[in-house]
């Protein structure tokens, strides 16, 4: 296939290349009298402010699995997709005000730690087993792959060669620099990720129609109707399984679970406790500012769509026009249908787009702008994956006593290691998906019920125990492939849900029987096993819960009870007729709301206490007027877009 690349494209995509090599290796190079310890190249010396922050969760979010991968299925699916990005930005609202000011106050550098700190090394290393299984073998693979295709559909370079590019420039930077050459780079990343998304979505949509952008958006949204319903029912859309054959779209994006379903545990356990994004938030240089950057992050996050998936249906929507009138294409593009290409699998679209409708010059913007998502992604992969293993395998099990020296040695070893292996499998791995974004995903969904129980368990229930967390991480993927196996006709965030479930009643019901390390809740310091992991020594009394605080947890444990129950009855009065539209998402969502409100009352009620249980007052909780303003206008936002396209 033709790039139709020209010498202009090639000179600022070289610019870019050059550009963000050169920040990263500045901005990490070591300051005279300064030895760069641990903090500094695992946490950018936690000095982070709200807008790198922000930049950087963006940037190291948005990737190949989104300009490719989402925008794939985008073209075979529609704007359903969307879902993963409307609601991840109220999911940062929630980690922002609930969960990133307790890893903040306890001074971790990863969520592993938290673990670590809260039931034992144990739960800690699991998890951080699991995390660098995944890292590796899903998400640095899907990255190099997919970003290799793109390269591969528009310069025409050799899929291999493609994924020994952009691991070698990836590598350049953040192998040397650690997280703060990876965060600042990010702010440049951003800038040309969203500037150059938004330039081809937008000549896109323009060719599209012979009107203004505006008019190619209406021609799109009346000529692909179907691809912009955010539920989809059963049996109405149909795409490529990537075999040869076709499947229903409904197995990947189930109805309504992507609003109550599992999809909350997908976001939850992404944003939530996924080292490679939290670590952003962990380097804030203050607690106001890490909430600052997640809200930023947010209104970014309702942008995407509109760079990765709008793209997707406007590639659609050509080739529907084409088949309606052969020779469209040919005589809208003035070349042959040989020239123009076509789209074998849906994960073409983006490369085929950029290629056929932004001119020499943007077209190097543009791509520049693809390689930035890969880039930014792939470094802050392999620096947290050399932060997990180096925090929470090698200090702990293998050299307690290592110098700040030796961590960002071992640091820069794993990393060169995990891209080595990661370039060497994505191809045989991932080659024969149709779209890869699915089979992130469908494989991450694996570990995320686990992540989500035993976290949340962790951070709020004063009386979840080691042996329950325990069981829980463990059975994790057990119970994942098993119903996979099991029910392959049920849609993987249906399964997700069940397994969640199970592992809820297993951990919950070990919590209620186990009586060893039980202590009176006497609250009197917060000092606990964290002050050994992260080395904090000040000490602050904590008085005890006041009647008034115990009575509204209380009363808020009947809501969210009675929300649980309306749930279950709903689900079962409503299973024949709602069937199609994925109901069965309720049977998740009654158990969350019934599970917070069991840990309401039993934080209220209990006078006693897991040993490790964390101790903090509601005051950690509080935020500003600023804060407060953003998350109910990105509430607001993201409930006006589901309405309009439900």
């Amino acid at each position: 296939m033709n790039s139709g690349f020209e010498t202009l494209d090639y000179i600022i995509f070289a610019m870019y290349v050059v550009t963000i090599v050169g920040v990263g290796l500045y901005v990490s190079r070591n300051k005279k009298g300064h030895e760069r310890s641990g903090e500094d190249y695992f946490l950018a010396g936690r000095n982070l402010t709200w807008w790198a922050i922000g930049a950087s969760l963006i940037a190291a979010n948005i990737s190949a699995e989104h300009f490719i991968g989402m925008s794939g299925s985008g073209y075979a699916i529609g704007l359903g997709i969307a879902a993963y990005e409307w609601m991840a930005a109220i999911t940062l609202i929630i980690v922002a005000k609930f969960f990133l000011p307790i890893f903040l106050n306890k001074g971790i550098y990863t969520t592993n730690q938290f673990l670590a700190g809260r039931f034992n090394q144990g739960v800690s290393s699991a998890f951080a087993i699991m995390w660098l299984l995944v890292y590796v073998f899903v998400n640095l693979t899907s990255v190099t792959y997919l970003g290799a295709l793109a390269m591969d559909k528009i310069l025409g370079i050799p899929v291999w060669y493609g994924i020994i590019g952009l691991a070698v420039v990836a590598g350049l930077y953040s192998i040397y620099g650690g997280l703060t050459a990876v965060a600042w780079t990010d702010v440049f990343q951003v800038i040309f990720l969203v500037g150059g998304g938004l330039v081809t979505t937008f000549l896109a949509l323009d060719a599209v129609s012979p009107g203004s952008v505006f008019d190619g958006f209406s021609l799109i949204y009346g000529r692909a109707t179907e691809h912009f319903d955010m539920v989809i029912q059963q049996g109405t859309t149909f795409i490529p399984d990537g075999k040869g054959g076709m499947k229903d779209a409904f197995i990947d994006l189930p109805g309504l679970a992507v609003v109550f379903g599992a999809m909350w545990l997908t976001n939850l356990g992404y944003w939530g406790f996924n080292q490679y994004i939290i670590q952003k938030g962990l380097a804030a240089k203050s607690m106001k500012e890490a909430k600052r950057g997640l809200i930023f992050a947010a209104f970014l996050k309702i942008l995407i769509p509109l760079i990765v998936v709008i793209p997707g249906i406007t590639a659609f929507v050509f080739f529907e026009m084409e088949t309606e009138t052969p020779g469209y294409l040919a005589n809208l593009l003035g070349s042959s249908m040989e020239e123009i290409g076509t789209i074998t699998k849906s994960d073409e679209a983006y490369p085929w787009l950029l290629k056929n409708f932004v001119p020499a010059g943007i077209r190097g913007l543009a791509f520049a702008a693809l390689v930035a998502a890969i880039v930014s992604s792939l470094a802050s992969m392999i620096n947290s994956t050399s932060t997990i293993f180096t925090i929470d395998i090698y200090r702990p099990l293998i050299n307690k006593n290592a110098s700040e020296k030796q961590l960002v040695f071992i640091g820069r070893i794993v990393a060169l290691v995990a891209l080595v292996i990661s370039s060497l499998v994505a191809k045989p791995l991932l080659g024969g998906f149709d779209q890869v974004f699915q089979y992130i995903q469908e494989y991450t969904g694996l570990i995320y019920p686990g992540v989500a129980v035993v976290f949340s368990m962790g951070l709020f229930w004063k009386r979840a125990t080691t042996r329950a967390a325990i069981a829980a991480a463990l059975l994790t993927f057990p119970f994942g492939i098993g119903a996979k196996l099991m029910f392959p006709e049920i849609p993987f965030l249906l399964r997700m849900g069940y397994v969640f479930i199970a592992l809820v009643a297993v951990a919950s019901l070990i919590t209620f029987l186990d009586k060893t390390g039980q202590v009176p809740d006497d609250r009197t310091t917060d000092v606990d096993e964290f002050d050994v992991i992260t080395h904090k020594s000040e000490k602050k009394h904590l008085s005890p819960l006041t009647e008034k605080v115990k009575s509204m947890m209380v009363r808020s444990s009947y809501l969210f009870g009675a929300i649980g129950l309306g749930s279950f009855v709903f689900v079962f009065s409503t299973l024949k007729s709602l069937g199609d539209i994925g109901v069965e998402a309720f049977i998740f969502f009654g158990t969350a709301m019934s599970m917070i409100g069991l840990v309401l009352y039993t934080n209220a009620k209990s006078k006693i206490a897991d040993k490790g249980a964390i101790r903090y007052t509601p005051d950690l909780f509080k935020t500003g007027l600023e804060f407060n303003v953003g998350a109910v206008l990105v509430t607001l936002i993201v409930a006006i877009l589901y309405y309009a396209f439900w």
